[in-house]
């Protein structure tokens, strides 16, 4: 059984990283969640080798998976260590925070060609949908500080909507 454990700040060098996660924020203090089968998640995943590092990774599926272009205020948040119990060896799930530069039109992943749905949405109601229990609240509190202190977000918008 996998056991998933939450890590405040940076990854250790030794610890391979095999999945990058954005919380990703509007000007308006907005959360931007991806919507699939009816389960809401963040915009990520896996690192590629032609990636320019994790920050490469997290640009490039934030433009596959939602259209959405950032800014150069990222920053980690922390990571969930992923213990598989089956002799693999554990790792790394990402998440950083990030500011939205633009979210383009809707239009299909290259990698399976879905079609996601794009909910813009207050860090409160963003745990709620979410469903994570207190791991998915610590990592949105968290970005919602760093938002908040690093990247001057002061106002936070109960404006719901999809786009």
């Amino acid at each position: 059984m996998d056991v998933f454990t939450w890590v405040d700040g940076e990854v250790p060098r030794d610890l391979p990283i095999k999945q990058v996660y954005g919380i990703l924020f509007t000007r308006d203090g907005r959360i931007l969640l991806r919507k699939e089968s009816g389960h809401f998640s963040f915009a990520g995943g896996k690192p590629e080798a032609f990636d320019d590092g994790i920050l490469g990774t997290l640009r490039r599926e934030c433009i596959e998976e939602i259209n959405t272009t950032l800014t150069d205020e990222i920053q980690v948040v922390g990571y969930q260590l992923v213990n598989e119990g089956n002799g693999v060896p554990p790792y790394a799930q990402l998440r950083m925070v990030a500011i939205i530069d633009n979210i383009g039109q809707k239009k299909p992943d290259p990698d399976g060609g879905k079609i996601y749905d794009r909910l813009l949405t207050s860090p409160t109601k963003a745990i709620t949908l979410l469903n994570w229990g207190d791991v998915g609240k610590k990592q949105i509190l968290n970005a919602l500080k760093i938002a908040q202190n690093n990247f001057g977000i002061k106002e936070f918008s109960d404006k719901e909507e999809y786009v």
